[in-house]
């Protein structure tokens, strides 16, 4: 009998979901879901928003409308476990005790946190550790946490998250060394077609580079912002290179294969970039319009929202607090008789 994967999806709640967001993840996500070999759990990941975010009303913003966007584009509640990161207080715990078992060394090997000691010591002042908090610094054991909770052995992301992913595998390891196989080695899952999305000015979509653009903007705004990305000076008639091109990259994401083929022929046609423009607002217009229009509503109806990640909760803790209970018995956290 085959075995059944278990796959987790987390997007962090610090902001407007974009469209590398949903061709990323929301809507492998929901794909996903639809696997009758797979069990998939969702999480909204306000905890790791923190680090990221001091505004309140931003992080509270942002949950709903990240719930919204799963739910509109097609998630179902019933068929997947979709919850709140806030929720599950098994995962900061289960957090704490993976923290006593992590190398400091390895978290000295983050990414994001190694870019950050970087720009300190380029910058005037040379402290590497200005601005740097110790949620930054743990962020990958809160992660290691999020995966590690739920058993899951397929953990879709991009690439840039890949080391998490990673540090989770070596972090379970470790646990498993010290006090008994325990937990399940996850691996990451990459689409390379769909990893890295480049932003209105061709950079990757991101909101540290305040170069998204939005998934459910409304029509005469969705337009207004593909007006807006960046081209080079090649007049139309000549020859471009789709490889070398924000706009095919967006519509690559959205578009079936042979679409895509028929496109780069189109390019090397030398199709205007006025003109390409024009067509990809108009094609993933169309994509989105029947989610735009069901994200709407939820966003009118944050009660029903709630309701629906307070459900997803219990049925989250219902894997986590069993759980849970062993790890705290393997570490010797048990009753006394």
């Amino acid at each position: 009998m085959p075995t059944m994967d278990t796959v987790l999806t987390g997007i962090t709640t610090t902001g407007t979901p974009h469209i590398g967001n949903y061709v990323g993840a929301i809507r492998p996500a929901v794909t996903a879901s639809t696997r009758e070999d797979a069990r998939t759990f969702f999480f909204l990941a306000d905890y790791h928003a923190l680090v990221k975010s001091t505004d309140p009303d931003q992080i509270a913003r942002s949950t709903l409308e990240i719930a919204a966007a799963w739910l509109a584009s097609g998630l179902d509640p019933e068929k997947v476990v979709l919850y709140r990161q806030s929720d599950i207080p098994e995962i900061p715990e289960l957090a704490w005790i993976l923290t006593c078992v992590t190398a400091k060394g390895l978290m000295n090997r983050a990414h994001a946190y190694k870019a950050a000691v970087a720009e300190n010591e380029a910058g005037a002042g040379k402290d590497p550790d200005r601005g740097i908090t110790m949620g930054l610094f743990s962020y990958p054991i809160l992660m290691a946490a999020d995966i590690l909770m739920f058993k899951a052995n397929k953990v879709p992301v991009g690439r840039d998250q890949k080391q998490h992913v990673e540090m989770a595998r070596d972090v379970a390891a470790r646990f498993n060394h010290h006090f008994g196989k325990t937990f399940v080695l996850p691996d990451a899952v990459i689409n390379d077609e769909t990893a890295v999305l480049p932003g209105l000015d061709g950079r990757k979509m991101s909101k540290s580079y305040g170069n998204t653009i939005p998934v459910f903007l409304p029509e005469n705004r969705l337009r207004k912002a593909f007006m807006k990305i960046r081209t080079n000076s090649q007049l139309p008639h000549e020859p471009k290179d789709p490889d070398d091109s924000t706009l095919f990259a967006i519509y690559k994401a959205f578009a079936t294969p042979g679409e895509t083929e028929a496109m780069r022929a189109r390019y090397r046609e030398g199709i205007g970039w006025g003109d390409m423009k024009r067509f990809l607002f108009e094609y993933v217009n169309d994509h989105l319009s029947a989610a735009r229009e069901e994200h709407g509503r939820l966003l009118a109806a944050p009660d029903h929202v709630e309701r629906l990640l307070r459900q997803g909760a219990m049925k989250a803790r219902a894997v986590s607090r069993p759980f849970l209970d062993e790890i705290r018995s393997r570490v010797g956290l048990r009753p006394l008789g």
